[in-house]
Parts: C-alpha cells; structure tokens; sequence
C-alpha cells in the first residue's frame, strides 16, 4: 500500500481528539500544520477545565516528553502527544539543552533567554557558534501506554543578534546556513518542512500510519 492510500485508511485512535500536552499555542499551531492533514482533530491542556502540573524531571528530551504523554493521558482519559524540545549547543556543553524553556530562570521568556545565550555564547566565533535544535513526541493512550516514540534534529547556528519576528523560543538567534535566515524569519511554511519538530513529526505519521492503517 502507497502511503497517500495508507493514509486515506487512517483509522483514528478510540477517543479523538488527540490532546498535545501543552499550554503553548505556537507549538500547538505548528503540530496542527503537521498532522491535521491526516484527519486528526488536535487539542491541547487549554482546552480542559483541569489538567495536572508534570515535574519535568527526566535527564533527556524524549524522557520528559514521555512523562508529559503519560500522566496527562491517565489524568484526563485521553490520547494524548508528550512533546519535548530545545536548543542544544556544543559550545556550551549542550546547553541550554532540557532547560531551555527555563534558561534564564524559573520566571523565564524568551526574550530573557534569548538575551542569555547571547550572553554565554559573546565569546564563541564561526564553527564554535554551532547548535542544533532536538524534538521528541510521544503517542500514549488514556491507560498511560506508550504507541509511538519520534525524534528529529535540525543544525544550525546561533547569531550575534536576533532577526525576524515569527516562531518563538530561540527562533530568531537561529539561523539555517543553506537559507542565511532565521526560524523566525522563514516563517511557519518552510520550517513545517527543515525544523527538528518537522523532523520528529515525519517520524511520527509514519509509525501513526503503520499502527492505525488497516
């Protein structure tokens, strides 16, 4: 089977909407693009009149997006999407990494993280300046089950000053060399093609196709 015939088969999962485990409506606008040509129908914590508060205690990326898929999946009876990414610099010995939604603080932005890594990153030059943005999703169902696990990178470099005003996170210090332009200047079309969450997400139909196909 062809994968356009595959997913004209698809066979949605017992309780639809799927719910993306998350209050942050960019990220939820850019997993709409992603999936909703399949046919799904995308919520998120929002939407709920109650939804629970996940330590994000994992040591990796995938690890908190399982918890996040997890326990917000047995709290409101819903499938659910665990999503977990950030900014990844070897330079700064991976940072801001895991933490990168809260780099500059427990009361961070993305202005005052942005304004940190500019920081940190003042006395790196060319090559040095490197990083790469990671994405990991989880599919897991209202019993806390884990279908699907995906993960996508992107390369690029961080700039000495931001440009563009689409995206968010660290978008505007991120530049894709092939392109000379910042995530946040490519705008939401083409990064739902290049970015890492793109990537991840590619993965993800693939594995949701092949498990719900019939």
């Amino acid at each position: 089977m062809t994968n356009s015939a595959a997913l004209k088969n698809l066979i949605t999962p017992p309780t639809a909407p799927i719910v993306v485990a998350t209050t942050n409506r960019k990220k939820l606008g850019e997993m709409r693009l992603l999936l909703e040509p399949l046919g799904y129908q995308l919520r998120n914590l929002a939407d709920f009149e109650k939804s629970i508060e996940i330590e994000e205690n994992g040591t990796t990326f995938i690890e908190n997006a399982r918890l996040k898929a997890v326990g917000q999946a047995r709290f409101l009876g819903q499938w659910c999407i665990g999503e977990d990414s950030g900014l990844v610099v070897p330079a700064l010995d991976g940072a801001p990494g895991i933490y990168s939604a809260r780099y500059s603080g427990p009361n961070a932005t993305d202005q005052s993280n942005n304004a940190l890594l500019l920081e940190k990153m003042a006395q790196f030059k060319d090559q040095q300046r490197a990083a790469y943005y990671v994405s990991t999703a989880v599919l897991a169902d209202p019993d806390g089950n884990i279908h699907i696990e995906s993960e996508g990178k992107c390369w690029g470099r961080i700039l000495t000053a931001p440009r563009g005003v689409q995206g968010f996170g660290y978008d505007p210090l991120f530049e894709i060399a092939e392109y000379h332009l910042t995530f946040a200047e490519l705008g939401s079309t083409v990064k739902s093609v290049l970015s890492h969450r793109a990537r991840a997400m590619e993965i993800f139909k693939r594995q949701l196709v092949s498990r719900f196909a019939s």
